[in-house]
């Protein structure tokens, strides 16, 4: 019985989901030609209408939530957040359940999220055009052998993210890096022997090349920590109601001047960022490590 109930909510939810997604993106879709008007205050105005549009969609997407599959949802930290202000955003990875858990979370506190996405997703139908639309950077990373047998790609993808962040000076935005690149998988953990608990090695370089292209505009890092205590959830098993419980911790750092530099050039630099940045992993590893040992069910409340 519990089975089908969960079949009948997951596609109830999933089917709400797609209407209040084409809903928004169509008002997004033919705003976006009016971008391509080479006026700062017709791109400007476009920019808040989009953005607005796409925040109302997240809220949309909460009530379905709340209606069909409600999450308790517990959040922790003394975080000071505004709509207002210029932020990274960083979080530990371990499903695409977390991308709707940061939404749900930050949605209204923050500037709408802007997700670094991998060039080719631009060519995903619908959605491929609503995200350039809304200024999400799409970025390019060259392999190892590509360089070698190109040498001046070298820099190309530094300076791709100059330029899409470029557009975020204009607009108070919250830029999200998930800075292990990949989600979690004990397989992933156990292969790059991970000294951390809960967490993969992180990777400095697209944090530090944004936090460089953005100069003096972000000064606030909101560092996110998301637990799920039962099991890490499918987006199936989020949507169909089997995710019960969700811990999130949110802390806001400082991002002083030994975080911007020239991380291709300056070696110390380059150290010394990735130090700050094990650093606070080392620490979110823990927080991770007590928001798991503190188990606080429906069913024990």
């Amino acid at each position: 019985m519990g089975a089908i109930v969960s079949r009948i909510t997951g596609s109830l939810a999933f089917f709400f989901y797609i209407i209040n997604t084409a809903f928004w993106v169509t008002p997004i879709l033919v705003v976006s030609i009016f971008k391509l008007i080479p006026l700062t205050f017709t791109r400007t105005a476009c920019t808040y209408f989009l953005d607005f549009c796409a925040s109302s969609w997240i809220r949309c997407n909460g009530l379905v939530e709340d209606i069909f599959h409600p999450v308790d949802i517990d959040v922790q930290g003394d975080a000071q957040l505004s709509p207002k202000e210029w932020y990274m955003v960083i979080a530990n990875h371990q499903s695409w359940v977390d991308i709707l858990i940061l939404q749900r979370v930050l949605n209204g506190k923050i500037p709408f999220l802007k997700f670094f996405l991998k060039q080719q997703l631009i060519f995903v139908p619908v959605l491929g055009l609503a995200w350039w639309a809304l200024d999400f950077p799409f970025m390019r990373r060259y392999s190892t052998a590509q360089l070698r047998k190109n040498p001046k790609l070298r820099g190309k993808d530094i300076e791709i993210t100059r330029k899409a962040c470029a557009k975020f000076k204009s607009k108070p935005v919250s830029v999200m890096n998930f800075v292990e690149g990949t989600r979690f998988h004990p397989a992933k953990h156990q292969k790059q022997n991970s000294p951390f608990t809960h967490l993969l090695k992180p990777k400095a370089g697209g944090m530090a090349f944004a936090l460089s292209a953005m100069g003096d505009h972000i000064h606030k890092l909101v560092d996110v920590s998301i637990c799920y205590p039962d099991k890490v959830p499918t987006y199936w098993e989020f949507i169909s109601g089997q995710l019960k419980e969700v811990k999130v911790h949110i802390q806001v750092r400082e991002i002083g001047e030994s975080l911007r530099g020239d991380y291709i050039k300056d070696r110390e630099f380059k150290i010394e960022f990735q130090n700050q940045l094990n650093q606070i992993w080392q620490q979110k590893d823990q927080v991770l490590t007590e928001l798991a040992q503190v188990k606080t069910t429906r069913e024990e409340a």
